[in-house]
């Protein structure tokens, strides 16, 4: 056991009492437990792994990095911390980030504050005493006036009921809960699922495997990610203007600064000139076609009416399936690596490096489920309705119960005992993503029906901590024992987070995504993130302090 890692975890006596309980120790949970410790608050944090990083903790799968800028994708709430970490790439790998993530754990000593290697069964709200009583499975109880849900947004896996799958001989993993010990995937290896972790774990699996089988329901739009190292001069030309860097992060769409460094730092004089990159314009279908040819398919970001027009999206679907047939040298392979039916932008943008030329490699085979579902897994591998597939290893890389399963997997339960599950059954209904009505004192951070997925996560974090902690602060300065949101104001609340993505491919009839639910069987099908800007979501979230906690009973 070293100083960064700890499988031990607090030993209660009957019910120990807390100012608050946090659930989690991932970027929501160690902030918290910073932010209200410095308010005087005692917090205890309940945590399922062994050590802090939460999504970094868990998906250690091979080729697991971000598709945020490591400059921007970390805390900007101490200027110190800011200036103590070295990154070394452009987008960091999982093992730098989850370095990041224990390295701000032994900054501020968070460590002593939670419980590993345990996990919150359940958590109810005692109406008499005001009190949420929390309970693990291993058996401690705990008590708090406040319960905060920093459990994430991505992190409840996701395993397709397959017949026979208990049958299997071999390791079945699945991406986001990977063995810390790491895997032997030297033979014939089957992972099934091409979304953001496939994409990424693809291409580096093959290079292990003796053969790599990928079994592929849904072909995807993905783009080159062009990772680099990290020069030093770009990164000491962000850590000299991060109060710019957060500010603009912070009232951005995305919580993204759209800062980048002075030419001096970020264009060497050997880099020799740059094109001018094409003006955000309504360019004819020949000029985009142009256009894409000089500068890639990454182009297309720059135009918003791909993303907002039908035929401007059909422009560059088409675009994208010339891309696909271009770099993948098998026409049938090609053609079954092709998005149809679906926007570009619909689903969540995905970044690979050499994704689709992995499948010009002769130890992998695609597997069209299209064209031959899944019909059992046996002892040995795989059955298709084309045929059975011998396997040594079976990997699941079918992403997460997004936003709510983390939630719903835990027994909550506020006033008359009601639980979380059965009043979400319909789907999720929240104010401001922040609280459920019902469940005086809990919060939920980036949840559904805040910005969080559809942002820089972290940026997402801070607001909802930051806005939670000053709420606590308000109720306890001012003789308030609960918060809760009105059913009014959450319904309100659902309507708006479903007005604004009207319009977009988020929500366009073909759609059938995670962020509407639509990858778990049964689960209610509705848009779960809030599309309308971190920025826009911030200044209503500040309004409603403003006005006197407008859509929530104090008492």
């Amino acid at each position: 056991m070293t100083s960064t890692e700890s499988s031990a975890t607090a030993t209660f006596h009957d019910v120990a009492s807390y100012d608050a309980v946090v659930v989690g120790a991932g970027f929501a949970g160690m902030y918290l437990i910073h932010k209200l410790r410095q308010d005087g608050l005692s917090v205890r944090a309940i945590e399922a792994g062994t050590d802090v990083g939460g999504t970094w903790y868990w998906n250690r799968y091979p080729g697991a990095r971000c598709d945020v800028p490591s400059m921007e994708y970390s805390y900007g709430f101490d200027s110190e911390l800011e200036q103590s970490w070295e990154w070394t790439e452009i987008m960091a790998a999982q093992p730098e980030i989850l370095g990041y993530a224990r390295h701000v754990a032994d900054r501020f000593d968070l460590r002593r504050h939670i419980s590993f290697s345990t996990r919150v069964v359940a958590a109810v709200f005692d109406e008499e005493r005001a009190t949420w009583m929390v309970s693990t499975d291993r058996g401690d109880r705990l008590e708090a006036p406040f319960c905060i849900m920093a459990t994430g947004a991505l992190s409840a896996a996701n395993i397709p009921d397959i017949a026979g799958l208990e049958r299997f001989r071999g390791p079945v993993l699945h991406t986001g809960a990977w063995p810390k010990q790491g895997v032997d995937l030297s033979g014939r290896v089957g992972i099934i699922g091409t979304g953001s972790s496939g994409v990424q774990a693809i291409p580096v699996i093959a290079e292990q495997a003796e053969h790599l089988f990928v079994f592929q329901r849904t072909p995807g739009f993905t783009f080159p990610a062009n990772n680099k190292a990290l020069r030093p001069d770009v990164q000491q030309a962000y850590k000299e203007n991060y109060a710019e860097v957060r500010e603009r992060q912070r009232h951005s769409p995305n919580g993204f600064s759209n800062w980048s460094p002075i030419r001096k730092a970020s264009l060497r004089e050997t880099d020799g000139p740059r094109p001018a990159r094409p003006e955000i314009r309504t360019d004819t279908p020949e000029q985009r076609k142009q256009a894409w040819r000089t500068y890639g398919f990454g182009v297309f970001q720059r135009y918003s009416d791909v993303y907002q027009d039908l035929d401007a999206n059909a422009l560059a679907v088409d675009l994208f399936a010339d891309h696909v047939h271009e770099v993948v040298t098998d026409p049938a392979v090609a053609e079954s690596l092709t998005p149809e039916g679906y926007p570009l932008g619909c689903k969540r943008q995905v970044l690979d490096t050499n994704f689709f030329e992995t499948f010009n490699r002769a130890n992998v085979t695609l597997v069209d489920l299209r064209r031959g579902a899944i019909v059992e897994i046996t002892e040995t591998g795989l059955r298709t309705t084309e045929g059975h597939y011998e396997l040594d290893t079976l990997i699941f890389a079918t992403g997460f119960d997004a936003m709510t399963g983390a939630l719903e997997r835990i027994d909550l339960r506020g006033r008359g005992a009601v639980a979380l599950r059965d009043v979400w059954a319909n789907g999720p209904s929240t104010y401001l993503g922040l609280q459920v009505a019902g469940f005086p004192n809990l919060f939920t951070v980036t949840g559904p029906g805040s910005p969080s997925v559809l942002a820089n996560v972290i940026v997402a974090i801070e607001q909802h901590v930051e806005w939670i902690a000053a709420c606590i602060g308000h109720l306890r300065a001012n003789g308030f024992r609960t918060i809760e949101a009105t059913a009014p104001a959450a319904q309100a609340w659902g309507l708006h987070v479903n007005e604004v993505a009207e319009g977009t491919m988020y929500v366009a009839p073909t759609c059938n995504s995670w962020y509407l639910g639509a990858n778990i069987e049964g689960k209610a099908r509705m848009f779960l993130p809030y599309v309308g800007g971190l920025g826009r979501y911030r200044a209503r979230c500040e309004e409603v302090v403003a006005n006197g906690y407008e859509g929530f009973t104090l008492a």
